[in-house]
């Protein structure tokens, strides 16, 4: 039988997966067939980003999974009509461009690059082993980010909703553990998932608990910082820089104040781009898991939120 794959990703993303995605079919066993439209009582699998304008999923009876293109399901979860299980995007190609998205930014702000020299007075900074670099969020992103950072040999603490183990990290949980991390970070790194209990998790109290002239990295979602509180710490120079990634509106808009905030570095939401060939390749495991009969990976949890 050949299954039909529906692919939900918007303008444009067809021509950028067909040839990726029928090639990993075959690489996996599989005969499937890519679709753009289809009778919705005849697709088997869906692929979906949320930019496609496919929001009502109840006509998918046949529909086994849907699977996401994106790491970040927050547009999709809580979709009353979506009973098919639903599988994040956990990309080795998208990994790795978060974990040099984050090793970069962080070694910009250790060696102190955005303030070149303008007169021959060295200022040696200290080596990594003296700063410490705190993650908030210690799922597949910020684990392979904090071994990263480990290596590179910086002090390392993490904080997740739940206890997590990872070797050479100070991992900790729990409003304490959120502040002793916080309390400690030079550096402080958020990759948390946008769910309630993590909107504005920086906010006016939480960033009055980093040291002062701490630096913020934020490639995760635009809604773990409260912007107000942000834009305050830095005109007071609690916090000496931010580099955002994410936003709450995107693009983000030309009158916002991050533009030209002196101590604001914006990039255009590229930390971790979903690559074809990589991102296909997980998407046909997991089709061929389902027809195995085994569970999928990267399952969302639907009270959890991601």
């Amino acid at each position: 039988m050949t299954l039909a794959v529906l692919l939900a990703a918007g303008d444009g993303v067809f021509d950028e997966y067909n040839h990726a995605l029928h090639a990993a079919f075959a690489q996996h066993g599989l005969t499937a067939t890519l679709v753009q439209d289809a009778p919705p009582e005849t697709v088997d699998y869906i692929v979906y980003a949320p930019s496609s304008p496919l929001q009502d999923f109840t006509p998918f009876t046949r529909c086994r999974a849907v699977l996401s293109l994106w790491a970040g399901v927050e547009r999709i979860v809580g979709n009353p009509t979506l009973t098919q299980p639903l599988a994040r995007m956990v990309d080795p190609s998208l990994t790795r461009g978060m974990v040099e998205y984050v090793c970069g930014h962080v070694l910009r702000y250790h060696l102190g690059l955005d303030t070149p020299a303008t007169t021959w007075a060295p200022v040696v900074p200290p080596l990594a082993q003296d700063r410490h670099v705190g993650l908030l969020g210690l799922g597949a992103l910020g684990c392979a980010c904090a071994e990263a950072l480990v290596q590179l040999g910086f002090n390392v603490s993490g904080w997740s909703r739940r206890p997590r183990e990872i070797a050479r990290v100070d991992c900790q949980s729990g409003p304490e553990g959120l502040n002793a991390v916080l309390a400690q970070s030079d550096i402080l790194v958020t990759l948390l998932p946008d769910t309630p209990a993590t909107a504005n998790i920086l906010n006016a109290t939480t960033l009055a608990r980093l040291p002062q002239g701490a630096r913020i990295i934020n490639p995760g979602r635009g809604t773990l910082i409260d912007d107000a509180a942000l834009l305050a710490m830095l005109d007071s120079g609690h916090i000496a820089a931010a580099t955002l990634d994410v936003f709450r509106t995107e693009p983000l808009p030309p009158e916002h104040p991050y533009w030209a905030h002196p101590r604001v570095t914006v990039t255009p939401h590229i930390a971790a781009a979903t690559r074809p060939d990589t991102a296909s390749d997980v998407i046909a495991q997991n089709i061929a898991r389902v027809e195995a009969g085994r569970p999928l990976m990267h399952e969302v949890s639907r009270k959890a939120g991601y």
